[in-house]
């Protein structure tokens, strides 16, 4: 019997990561591929049952993220509330404490009108700060005893997002109000991403000491179409910095796959990130001009890559399919370290069957074929 077919999912998932198993192609859900409500809606009227199990229907390996969701919410949340409603939209204020106009009739494709943020100055973050004590009983659950039993000889990888600093100011504080205090205010930002990375670590201390997790990631989308939406100087000056206390932490704690999560072209950022401890990046937008293929060639086995595949291409036909798979994936498998994936989630103008034909393709490339079932 080949002795690759030998492994579980989590060996095989670390192997495929650290660059020891060239040819091998690990597909699965968890934290870098999604689906649109939208999507799963046009699917189940083009084939795909209702009653079952996606992950299990596409044959998707097991891969859990997010093992604990309350680690780093505010603890208390703010108290949701509804402002104001007609019948084409309502304005309210979430558990974050952020201020928002959503659209009604509309579906994920549609974002709200974000109209406040719960940080505008330092009385503001101050008070945040006291929903923020890492040491909040309900960080975790109950019965944490039982859940560390649950997972302690697990055949699965599982990994948890650890935090994130410009990400995570943005949410407290708004894009346009971070990208002004980038010049009005630097003290006050100095003090916020160092709160964060104490928080983060504090927060999520139990959880690594305590169980072997097999990865992390950092959450940022801090990048739009042509660029980073922070200049590498300030990247370097109040996030970089930040980065160097907690990827040491984590690698303490045997966590060497380290990734970062970020929309946009991210391009002139990855030499900070590597610098900062993180060895990977997804989801690599193609239309951000994001290019596994030259990153691999620019970087090696230095950095880890998942995604890449323009979910554009999937929209089309067959062979527009084929060529965006083909140009890519056989070479990103061999030199390894690589997760094919769609390049954000997935859309509803991608069809059932062009999926089907896209996720046949990668496993005809890849080792280890595990065919799905037909429609």
């Amino acid at each position: 019997m080949d002795g690759k077919k030998l492994m579980n999912d989590r060996e095989r998932f670390l192997e495929i990561m650290r660059f020891k198993r060239p040819n091998d192609a690990y597909i699965s859900h968890a934290i870098y591929q999604d689906f649109w409500d939208e999507t799963i809606k046009r699917w189940h009227k083009e084939g795909l049952p209702e009653d079952v199990h996606i992950d299990e229907f596409l044959g998707f390996r097991r891969m859990e993220g997010k093992p604990i969701t309350d680690i780093l919410r505010p603890l208390p949340p703010f108290e949701f509330q509804v402002i104001e409603e007609t019948n084409d939209y309502r304005i309210v204020i979430d558990e974050a404490g952020v201020k928002k106009k959503e659209f009604k009739g509309k579906g994920r494709e549609t974002m709200p009108q974000f109209l406040e943020f719960p940080v505008k100055n330092r009385q503001d973050f101050e008070d945040l700060k006291k929903r923020y004590n890492p040491k909040s009983p309900a960080r975790y659950p109950q019965y944490w005893e039982d859940y560390k039993k649950s997972v302690e000889n697990r055949k699965y990888p599982l990994g948890t997002m650890v935090g994130g600093f410009f990400g995570w100011a943005r949410e407290w504080i708004g894009l346009e109000n971070l990208a002004v205090m980038l010049y009005d205010d630097m003290n006050l930002l100095h003090e916020i991403f160092e709160f964060l990375s104490d928080f983060f670590v504090e927060a999520n201390r139990k959880l690594i000491e305590e169980v072997k997790l097999d990865y992390v990631w950092f959450w940022e989308d801090m990048a739009y179409k042509t660029a980073s939406l922070i200049s590498p100087k300030h990247f370097r000056e109040l996030l970089l910095p930040q980065y160097k206390k907690i990827t040491p932490f984590l690698r303490s704690h045997g966590i060497d796959i380290i990734l970062v999560d970020s929309d946009g072209n991210v391009n002139e950022l990855i030499p900070l990130w590597l610098e900062g401890g993180v060895n990977g990046i997804y989801p690599l937008e193609v239309a951000a001009s994001m290019d596994a293929v030259a990153l691999r060639k620019k970087y090696g086995e230095d950095l880890i890559l998942m995604g890449n595949i323009d979910k554009r291409a999937l929209a089309k036909g067959k062979e527009e399919i084929k060529r965006e798979v083909m140009k890519k994936v056989p070479y990103l498998l061999s030199q390894g370290g690589y997760v094919p994936a769609v390049d954000h989630a997935v859309p509803p103008d991608i069809s059932f069957s062009n999926y089907l034909y896209y996720l046949d393709l990668i496993r005809s490339i890849g080792n280890g074929r595990k065919d799905i079932k037909s429609c």
